[in-house]
């Protein structure tokens, strides 16, 4: 198995818009998808995935991830919550993210969010996950290691990587899980205020 360091900086775990990198100009949906491909490059699987599609901004307006686009450009804040429709999509649904971000929307159009501030604070939020998942990761992996010690033989390189896949695998199950049971605790009302079920 490589390394755990090796693996870890191949997953582009730090890879964030801040907002020193969103401009102060709306941006043309080719502009916003050249920034989202450009900022998240490191963090593809391999060349040929996609970070942002046109179809993808489009399914997101259509399905009202986003408030409404004015005159074909976005906003400050339309990259701004692309970027978090970006970081949920690999552990959420597209009517998760949407009953998750359909209160600050509604916040966004009535000028009733500080969104820049939210922002911030779940990228310092992102900076901690990362730090903690490198420490994780390592424990996990020393964990595997003495589990296929005590008792496997043969090819324990690859029965090592399998476990570790699996451990990983329940891990990310289970915070998806639990981020599910949060979704299903938001109940947005029209004013879009949030209301615990």
């Amino acid at each position: 198995m490589e390394t755990i360091n090796q693996l870890i900086e191949q997953l582009g775990i730090n890879a964030n818009l801040s907002l020193e990198e969103i401009p102060n100009i709306d941006l043309y949906m080719d502009q916003v998808i050249q920034l989202f491909e450009s900022k998240f490059a490191e963090a593809k699987r391999n060349d040929d995935e996609k970070i942002l599609t046109k179809t993808m901004i489009n399914n997101y307006a259509k399905g009202k991830l986003i408030f409404p686009i004015q005159n074909k450009k976005y906003s400050k804040e339309h990259l701004i919550l692309i970027s978090l429709i970006y970081q949920l999509k690999g552990a959420l649904s597209i009517n998760d993210i949407k009953t998750t971000l359909d209160g600050i929307n509604k916040r966004i159009i009535k000028e009733d969010i500080d969104l820049e501030s939210f922002y911030n604070s779940y990228l310092k939020l992102s900076s901690s996950n990362a730090a903690a998942l490198k420490i994780d990761v390592e424990k996990r992996a020393e964990e595997v290691s003495a589990e296929i010690s005590d008792g496997q033989t043969g090819n324990t390189a690859y029965l090592e990587q399998v476990l570790m896949i699996a451990s990983l695998a329940h891990m990310s199950n289970l915070y998806r899980k639990a981020a599910e049971k949060l979704v299903d605790g938001i109940v947005v009302d029209k004013d879009g205020k949030r209301h615990k079920q």
